[in-house]
């Protein structure tokens, strides 16, 4: 990095900056590919925004697009172009047939023009910032690939003189020659999907002289520009926290998971649908919020109307708690959001809004979003650890299919989790019943009997350890012994989650 420049070039990207470690070095050259739509001229467009508002000169040379493509481009976006220059290098006149020389008809002569006339533009305003759009009108123009690596070298050495900061968009995403010649090369993509918004991504493939984030982050293109999602590292993330267990709310519940729920842990809630996997969670919430703690919930699956709604119907009303601040509910659309977005937000909520208390409901609708098993299980690892050094108690909620008898998950998260809550519904003198059990615990010494699990208007209620039980665990549990069962004669139902 020159010793006169020593701070790094923001990009106008936070989450970009953030995987390149500040930014770009000052006075290089650096490529950025993709094909046509994965938001190239955006990034460029935020690259040059940026500069302006720092009070340094831009220039946009473009080959591909109008001034007023741009400008229009721009305004959908709600920016003004105000301090970028736009020099077009394609004109009337480049499109006039009648023209002894074209940019559209390659030639060595209109190549030279073409690079000779760039050099001028940038000598006469004297920019700190460049992009250059596109390489693949000058790669025609050269028709061979030594002259065009000529060229590049060329253009690259002028900028480097006239301390240039330069971002050369190709659509060329197998130019590995371009690939040398460049100091960073940043790669944007889009993936179509059978359903639900198409999914962006981006990576820097190589970064001279800089640590920067590898891998692939996800990335969107909405108003007001790009956003990049930094792909979630957990070791990069710690905290000092109590692990001290908190009550869940229920005394009886409280014995069956070795004293609470404890700090830095997740705990898998399993079972089948209705079963009382969100009341149970509910509760445990509801007791955080009790205390003073911050939370948020993730409702995957149900409408946030309905969960307030029913919440409130049975005893364990969670407006107040919105109302003041210290609960938050998200809505997610796992069509729609991208696993690393999805991340972020969890972030979001832990270090922005201060929550010790975070509920994933469901698992499913996270899992039916994800493009493979494989990744699924890696994000899942790095969330859950991240969480976990933060201090955050997790709740992460499951449904599993199938009522009776056979009863599967999507996926086996079961070695992630610190905790496993299984619930099943079992028979019992002529009525449907449910079991709770606790069937792992990595920190608390927890008790290895079954309990009944009972929801009404009165909440959620453990009954006594029921002794005698068979066939849990193959999902047709049966009841003989003698130790009594909760009343439901005095109680009146209500609905089941």
């Amino acid at each position: 990095m020159s010793a006169l420049s020593p701070n790094p070039v923001p990009t106008g990207i936070a989450g970009l900056d953030d995987v390149l470690g500040g930014g770009l070095t000052p006075h290089r050259l650096y490529l950025v590919e993709g094909t046509p739509g994965t938001g190239k001229t955006t990034l460029s467009l935020q690259f040059l925004l940026e500069g302006v508002a720092r009070g340094e000169k831009g220039l946009y040379v473009t080959l591909s697009e109008s001034a007023d493509e741009l400008q229009a481009g721009a305004a959908s976006h709600g920016w003004s172009l105000d301090g970028i220059e736009v020099y077009e290098l394609v004109n009337e006149l480049g499109l006039d047939p009648e023209s002894e020389q074209s940019i559209l008809h390659p030639s060595e002569v209109e190549l030279g023009e073409t690079v000779r006339e760039v050099m001028e533009r940038v000598d006469a305003l004297k920019p700190s910032l460049v992009v250059f759009d596109s390489l693949s009108e000058l790669r025609l123009l050269a028709q061979n690939p030594l002259r065009y690596r000529r060229q590049i070298l060329a253009l690259k050495q002028f900028f480097a003189n006239r301390r240039c900061t330069v971002l050369m968009l190709d659509d060329n995403t197998a130019d590995v020659q371009l690939h040398s010649i460049a100091h960073g090369v940043i790669v944007v993509e889009q993936v179509r999907r059978e359903f639900g918004a198409e999914r962006r991504r981006l990576a820097v493939v190589k970064m001279r002289g800089k640590k920067f984030r590898g891998g692939f982050h996800d990335m969107t293109l909405d108003t007001g520009g790009m956003n990049v999602f930094p792909r979630l590292v957990a070791t990069e993330h710690g905290a000092e926290f109590d692990a001290t267990p908190a009550s869940t709310g229920s005394a009886e519940l409280d014995l069956l998971t070795g004293g609470g729920l404890v700090p830095g842990t997740n705990t898998l809630l399993m079972g089948p649908a209705g079963v009382g996997k969100t009341t149970t969670a509910i509760r445990c919430l509801l007791t955080a919020l009790e205390r003073g703690d911050k939370a948020t919930y993730f409702l995957f699956d149900e409408g946030k109307a309905t969960l307030l709604a029913r919440s409130a119907q049975l005893g364990m009303d969670l407006r107040p708690h919105l109302a003041n601040g210290s609960l938050t509910i998200k809505q997610i659309d796992p069509a729609e959001l991208a696993p690393g977005e999805f991340a972020c937000q969890v972030r979001e909520a832990v270090e922005t809004h201060r929550s010790t208390f975070v509920v994933l409901d469901s698992l499913n609708a996270y899992i039916h979003a994800m493009p493979g098993e494989q990744y699924l299980i890696l994000q899942m690892h790095e969330l859950l650890s991240y969480l976990n050094q933060k201090g955050a108690t997790t709740l992460l909620v499951l449904g599993q299919h199938g009522v009776i008898g056979d009863v599967r998950s999507d996926i086996d998260l079961s070695y992630l989790s610190d905790g496993i809550l299984l619930f099943r519904y079992f028979e019992a003198q002529g009525s449907v019943r449910t079991a709770l059990s606790v069937v792992k615990s990595r920190v608390n010494a927890h008790e290895r009997s079954i309990r009944e699990l009972r929801i009404s208007t009165a909440g959620l209620q453990v009954g006594e350890a029921l002794d005698d039980f068979q066939g849990v665990l193959t999902g047709l549990p049966a009841y003989g012994g003698k130790v009594a069962m909760l009343d439901g004669a005095s109680v009146t139902a209500g609905p089941s989650a």
